[in-house]
């Protein structure tokens, strides 16, 4: 696993760390090191000094767990905004597209974002391939990533371990470097602090 490179500024940025994909509708998850991996990230980043901006899905759906007001809107244990971390909300895949978040990033001279969160093939893939589209340089952090099982359309059921593999694997040919909660703790702690 390629040890990244990380600017003082390189921004990180939470997806959709949010209580409803514990429960139905959502079909079941793999990794279950996602909470643990993710907080490891959190707590190293805020421990080096850099910024963090959370990313949280507001549902427009009717219905959906993941409405305003839903408890499955709320943030998982560990994964709320910590003293002024900024927190973007978006009611789409793509946390740049209806958001202020690409303005948050450019008022900051940010060039470089690691991103992680729920679900992989969804509104984490769909946000590293806008923000390459945008000129920023991603780093994916693919073991502080989860996804769901998905049906086929056939009859059968894809497992969702294969469907992040996948999707890792296209991110990694041409929108993102991939890395892991290791790689990045292990860096952030032989930096000096921003």
């Amino acid at each position: 696993m390629t040890i990244p490179r990380l600017p003082n500024n390189a921004v990180l940025i939470p997806i959709d760390m949010q209580q409803a994909f514990d429960a139905a509708p959502w079909p079941p998850r793999w990794n279950t090191d996602v909470d643990d991996n993710g907080r490891a990230l959190l707590s190293a980043w805020r421990a080096a000094g850099r910024p963090i901006i959370h990313v949280r899905h507001d549902s427009v759906a009717p219905g959906s767990t993941l409405q305003p007001g839903a408890p499955g809107n709320a943030p998982r244990p560990g994964f709320a905004p910590v003293g002024d971390e900024p927190l973007v909300s978006k009611s789409v895949n793509a946390a740049f597209i209806g958001t202020d978040l690409d303005l948050r990033l450019r008022r900051l001279g940010v060039d470089t974002i690691v991103l992680f969160g729920i679900s992989t093939d969804m509104c984490v893939s769909t946000s590293v391939r806008v923000g390459a589209n945008l000129g920023y340089r991603v780093i994916l952090v693919e073991d502080a990533c989860d996804c769901f099982d998905q049906p086929d359309g056939q009859g059968g059921t894809i497992p969702a371990r294969d469907i992040h593999r996948a999707h890792v694997a296209t991110l990694r040919a041409e929108f993102a470097e991939i890395t892991t909660t290791a790689a990045i703790v292990s860096v952030l702690r032989l930096a000096p602090a921003a």
